[in-house]
């Protein structure tokens, strides 16, 4: 098969490693809004470069890879649906719910494939939280902890284009605590701090943000994360059940120090970023898109997905600005939603 890449930062990049060396996989077709960085990749993986997107379309691909900037996602998600190609996006599908309830119909009405890149549900860790939870090893579910700390800070200039921590970062963590616990979130408490460098003030975001999420059937969470870690990236959910409690993204590698006398000493060479913490979890979901375009698997994470995670952080953008609990049935696109 021929699978055409658009955007080749850096998840295009490591998506673009991951495919060229598949053995189900033909070739690659490569662009990039910066066209020397997709024809330098394409030279380095022996497979071919496009001036552009256009040409990816054109030149004839069995399905589309995005890796662009999210703002021109929902775009090139509308073109592959009409040409009836199966596509595989980074989270997520558009910074709003217009944008995205409008790229979903187009799928739903061309009736083609599209696989939301949330690569924590192919970590191992999340996995066996999730088998934890439904095994019922745990007993009833009561408090899950999640949490994402980025070790520095993107760019400035990129902050007003990422829709802010709650879209960009905590999403996933949105994402990942329904697929683990099974649940929907009820309603959400949200708040945030800017504090630290101007830029986060002039971008309108939050340097830290928090949320107290309670779930369909009463249990709570909190999500929380910060672009100021200086420890490490730090990536990690606890569940605790009225039977046991368990942790992913405790290793020797977790940015923690203790202050105990008897406690682990800290992690030699913490995690340092995402590309490197989930790295085999970003190649297991390239590898299940293969699957489902061979017909050997179905859809692990569909477009619906991706609407729910983004539904979660618009009612905590919401619950920021305005202080206060904000129920998800306030939010546009719950159950029952009609996409065409």
């Amino acid at each position: 098969m021929r699978i055409g890449v658009i955007g080749t930062g850096r998840i295009g990049t490591l998506h673009a490693r991951t495919l060229s060396r598949h053995r189900e996989v033909g070739s690659l077709i490569l662009t990039d809004a910066e066209p020397a960085r997709a024809q330098e990749l394409a030279h380095r993986l022996g497979e071919t470069a496009a001036p552009g997107v256009d040409e990816i379309f054109r030149w004839g691909v069995d399905a589309v890879v995005i890796t662009t900037a999210t703002a021109a996602h929902a775009e090139y998600i509308g073109r592959a649906a009409r040409l009836g190609l199966p596509v595989f996006c980074e989270k997520p599908i558009a910074l709003d719910l217009p944008g995205t309830l409008h790229a979903l119909a187009e799928v739903e009405t061309a009736g083609t494939v599209l696989q939301m890149g949330f690569q924590r549900r192919f970590d191992a860790g999340y996995a066996g939280a999730r088998e934890a939870v439904r095994s019922g090893r745990l007993g009833r579910l009561h408090t899950v902890r999640a949490m994402t700390c980025d070790q520095s800070p993107p760019p400035a200039e990129w902050l007003p284009l990422s829709g802010g921590l709650f879209r960009d970062t905590l999403i996933h963590d949105f994402d990942v605590l329904r697929w683990v616990t099974g649940r929907e979130v009820a309603d959400v408490y949200a708040t945030g701090s800017d504090g630290g460098p101007a830029m986060f003030r002039e971008a309108g975001d939050v340097a830290t943000g928090a949320a107290l999420l309670t779930l369909d059937d009463g249990t709570l969470a909190t999500a929380t994360a910060t672009r100021m870690n200086g420890a490490g990236y730090d990536v990690r959910m606890e569940l605790a059940g009225e039977r046991d409690t368990v942790v992913v993204g405790l290793d020797d590698r977790t940015p923690l120090a203790s202050t105990e006398p008897s406690g682990p000493p800290p992690a030699d060479k913490p995690w340092r970023g995402f590309l490197e913490r989930f790295g085999p979890a970003y190649e297991a979901e390239l590898n299940a898109f293969v699957e489902v375009l061979r017909g050997e698997r179905a859809n692990p994470c569909d477009g619906r997905e991706a609407l729910q995670a983004l539904r979660i952080a618009e009612a905590c953008e919401r619950s920021r600005r305005e202080r206060r609990r904000v129920p998800l049935a306030e939010i546009p696109g719950g159950a029952g939603t009609s996409y065409g």
